[in-house]
């Protein structure tokens, strides 16, 4: 998933993809009022090392006033697009915060996808496609942003996905800050990761399949609006008296040091800290955290140390698909009963993202993701649905030795007589 001045996402080690050339084509289906659609990405070329990053505007996406119930299919690595692309002619629908020029997606996961959930409970969901919220002129669109890397033969794995520096050919036309090893500025689109000498894999075309649950609009459904939360955040306070507003700058990418040798191992953990004043008050729907390999957990927390939500890793045991050994393959979520956990405007809020140290990570995160709902809007229990909506992963065929990252960004975009169509953007 991307976030950052330089989007960024998350990463993958295998991940299953439609190993066919095909054009999108959207299968829907339709059960007690929740429709699924199933939709595919444009094709995407990999071989062994080799990054692809790829912006395309106007994918297929489920088009009106909608409540979204589930968003799946999107595996992810640390990885970026520059956003200098959009023109005069966009507008883009970030989500409600809390990063300033960072993660602006509404969808984004990383490897756990497989064993996480990911559905919003009844009565609940993400709207989008009101028509009083869109400008004259304009019309919506999603954008889909596909960033890759094939790790077949790479020597080291690992620091493949966690975009090492040393390891990949890093062009002089991209200065790197100072004591920068690591992390979305070496794994940009077109560069290469070193695989092992003599090493042989064809030249694959791939393209990603996501589905996506809603249903119509209607007055039962209480809208929730989307927080991602960074522990990289440099928080400036506001000061109403000199009329300046809060400031979030998020680096999103942080490196975990190793600990002293002889150190023993359950005791090299690396602690990383946000304390900050949450912007609005309401209702915690849903939360999980995102962290890369080498995490053990995350956790925020209210005023007074209350528990908020913890999300904690599973690492995988095996070599088959969803079980990578080495790597999360899930992680746990919260789903308080609505209005049991609440959040105030203005209330302290500390996050907290734990990894081990054990040996170093480089650009590794520490995203936390909430869904909030106004404490004052009550829906019609009447009408509203009693059991939650699960995801459907809808993976395909198992493609092993591919990073993955893919974010999905609402927008509106002028009207315009052109063929609609996708347009691929290389960042």
């Amino acid at each position: 998933m991307a976030c950052g001045s330089e989007w960024l996402l998350i990463y993958l080690s295998s991940v299953f993809l439609l190993f066919m050339v095909q054009s999108s084509q959207g299968q829907l289906r339709s059960e007690n009022g929740v429709k699924t659609d199933v939709f595919l990405s444009p094709i995407f070329m990999l071989e062994p090392g080799l990054v692809s990053n790829g912006i395309y505007y106007n994918i297929d996406f489920p088009r009106g006033h909608i409540a979204i119930k589930s968003f799946n299919g999107i595996d992810i690595p640390n990885h970026h697009g520059d956003l200098e692309f959009l023109r005069s002619d966009h507008i883009m629908i970030k989500n409600s915060g809390i990063c300033d020029d960072a993660c602006p997606q509404y969808f984004g996961l990383g490897s756990e996808t497989r064993r996480t959930a990911t559905y919003v409970p009844d009565p609940y969901g993400i709207e989008v496609g009101n028509p009083a919220d869109i400008p004259d002129g304009y019309e919506e669109r999603w954008l889909l942003n596909v960033h890759a890397i094939d790790t077949r033969g790479a020597e080291d794995k690992l620091g493949c996905t966690e975009c090492r520096c040393d390891l990949y050919n890093v062009t002089a036309d991209r200065a790197l800050p100072p004591n920068y090893t690591g992390g979305l500025r070496c794994c940009y689109d077109s560069t290469r990761c070193r695989v092992k000498e003599g090493f042989q894999g064809v030249k694959r075309s791939l393209f990603f399949r996501y589905t996506v649950k809603y249903v119509d609009w209607h007055a039962s459904i209480v809208p929730v609006k989307i927080f991602i939360l960074d522990v990289t955040d440099i928080w400036t306070k506001a000061d109403e008296s000199r009329g300046l507003k809060a400031r979030h700058h998020c680096l999103v990418e942080y490196d975990v040091e190793s600990c002293p040798v002889g150190m023993a191992n359950d005791g090299c953990i690396h602690t990383k800290t946000l304390t900050f004043s949450w912007p609005t008050g309401g209702d915690v729907i849903y939360g999980v955290a995102h962290q890369h390999a080498g995490a053990t957990g995350s956790t925020l927390y209210g005023e007074g140390g209350r528990t908020i939500c913890s999300s904690n890793p599973t690492y995988g045991m095996g070599d088959e698909p969803g079980n990578e050994a080495g790597y999360i393959v899930g992680m746990s979520t919260c789903y308080p009963s609505p209005g049991s956990v609440k959040i105030a405007a203005g209330e302290t809020m500390t996050l907290v993202s734990n990894y081990s140290s054990a040996q170093r990570h480089t650009g590794v995160m520490g995203l936390f993701y909430l869904l909030i709902s106004d404490s004052s809007a009550k829906p019609d229990a009447a009408e509203a649905h009693k059991s939650r909506v699960m995801s459907d992963l809808g993976w395909a065929v198992a493609l092993f030795g591919v990073g993955l990252v893919v974010m999905a960004i609402f927008m509106f975009y002028v009207k315009s007589g052109r063929v609609d169509g996708y347009e691929a953007i290389k960042a």
